[in-house]
Order: structure tokens, then sequence, then C-alpha cells
């Protein structure tokens, strides 16, 4: 009987889809310092050398910022903490910054980001304009990842189009090309392959050769990610979750990614030179959600760091 047992355990395991597992290879995360905090280890939940960023939102004292740099790094992360410019008051500002996370936590990669407030605090109004200071070359830093919006920005083209986001772009590019620096562009989250695919299609066409880490939005409930949506001014994407919300059956559970993964994976595999090099994970239910996910779908690619160390 208990081998009976046994076997229909087994036999019920959850299978890997072996192309999202080859997506997320190397996959990133974002958190904050409040989130980190809930995290007694992030081995226990992430792969060895996943790349951690860590958003700074309005308000965050650049302390908190550094600490939770340090912690990360001192369990074996890379980190990436965010600049968004418009909170940063000044160049002198930016440079104690950059001298704190190297310092204290290794730094040596940044996101560069305009930031979501509508007023900059001082000198600088865009991501472009930190660059221009030098003192990311100047302090030698190894890795620059740049915002990238598949769905456009209301923030840079009010209009709903998307010129002052190629032009923006284009710059970046030229900026790549000019830099030691490995540069990317990380995305805002979309809940919809097609939007992303074609964005990213066109990015080639125009000249842009800067590969693209995807943002994905972690396992979490349906009217959380329909409020952060909203918020962050997704597009076209966001009738994906509005459709499920009208789905009686699929309210009440929780959204994950594993469709909107299926299919850039699927397209990822038919066409081997897709731009997209990772996925990059927004947790909008939780570090610990989300990371479990990745290991239940991930496979290979999503093993913690602890459970390694034990095999």
């Amino acid at each position: 009987m208990a081998l009976l047992n046994f076997k229909k355990r087994a036999d019920t395991a959850k299978s890997v889809n072996p192309q999202i597992e080859a997506l997320l290879q190397g996959y990133s995360i974002e958190v904050m310092p409040r989130t980190a905090e809930k995290v007694d280890n992030f081995r226990d939940l992430l792969p060895e050398s996943t790349r951690v960023y860590i958003a700074h939102i309005e308000g965050t004292p650049i302390e908190d910022m550094v600490a939770t740099a340090r912690r990360l790094a001192r369990e074996g992360y890379p980190v990436m903490p965010h600049f968004p410019a418009r909170i940063i008051k000044d160049e002198a500002t930016l440079a104690d910054w950059i001298e704190r996370y190297q310092g204290e936590a290794g730094v040596d990669q940044a996101l560069l980001l305009a930031g979501g407030v509508a007023k900059p605090f001082g000198d600088f109004d865009s991501s472009m304009q930190l660059m221009q200071t030098g003192l990311f070359e100047k302090a030698g830093f190894k890795r620059l990842h740049v915002a990238g919006h598949p769905e456009g920005s209301r923030d840079i083209d009010p209009d709903g189009g998307y010129d002052n986001v190629w032009e923006a772009l284009r710059w970046k590019q030229a900026y790549c090309e000019s830099t030691d620096a490995e540069m990317a562009l990380a995305t805002q989250f979309a809940f919809d392959a097609k939007p992303i695919i074609k964005w990213a299609d066109n990015l080639k066409a125009e000249g842009i050769t800067m590969p693209v880490h995807i943002g994905i939005a972690g396992p979490a409930k349906l009217q959380t990610l329909i409020k952060f949506a909203i918020a962050c001014g997704v597009g076209p994407s966001l009738k994906v979750l509005q459709k499920r919300a009208m789905d009686v059956s699929k309210l009440l559970l929780p959204y994950e990614p594993t469709e909107v993964l299926a299919d850039l994976a699927a397209h990822k595999a038919a066409h081997p030179d897709f731009n997209i090099e990772r996925v990059h994970f927004f947790p909008l239910g939780g570090i610990k959600t989300n990371a479990t996910w990745a290991i239940e779908n991930g496979g290979a690619s999503g093993v913690p760091a602890a459970q390694t160390q034990q095999g």
C-alpha cells in the first residue's frame, strides 16, 4: 500500500517546462529595505549569484538602502541599487551615494532611472543626466542598467506616443557604445507576451542593441496587481488582468506569471537571437512567494543557494 501511495505522489509531481527553465536562468529580483527585512536568509530562497535590485522609494533614507545592500552582499549576492535621478539633490549627493555603496557593500552596478516623483528634488530630471556626470565611470562601475518601457511611458510621452522614449533609448545606446560598463534595459512589468515581443523586435529595428531584462510581476492577488499596474502606467497588457477579473472562477485565485513566461520562452526557443536575455521579477506578492514560484517552476534555474551548498 505504501508503494502505491509513493507512486501516486511521484506521478502527480509538478513537471517543469524546459523552455521556462532556460529563460529563468540568471533571473534577477527586486527588493526594498522594508521587504528585505522580512526575509530571514536570502540563501534559502534565491539561487547563487542572483542579482538583487534594491528599489529606492521616495523618503527611504540612504542609510537604509546601504544597510540592505551590505546585508545582501554579505549573503553572497551581487547588488544593484536604484539611483532615481529626481530624488537626488545634486552631484555631491550622487557622489556620496556611490561612495557609500562601494565602501560599505562593494557595489559596482546600478539601475539608473528618472524616478517616480513628478517634480525633481534638485538638479537631476533624467537618468541621462546621471550618466553625464561621469561619476559611475570614475568609480569603475562594471554594469549600468537603464529603464525600458514595452508599453510606453506617460511620464516620458504624456500624449501616449513613443517619440521621446525612442529618442532617450537612442541616446542611451550611444552612451552604451562609449562606455566600458556592461549595459542592459531593465523594463517595467507587463502581462502579455505579444506587446513585449513587438517592442523587443522594434528595438532591433531602431538599432538598439542593448540586451533586455524583461520585467515580470511575480505571483500576487489579482487586486494587488491591478492596483500596481494602474499606478505604474501599464498599458495594453492590463487587459489580461481585467479579463481575468471578469472570470469568477479565477477572480479569487492568485495570479502567476506562468503563461506570459511560457509564451516568451517559446518565442526565444524558436528565435535564439531574440534580444530578451534575462527575466527580472517584481515580487508584488512577496519575495518568498515569488522565490517559491521560481523554485517550483524553474527547475535548475530556481534552486536556492542553500540547497546547492547541501548538494
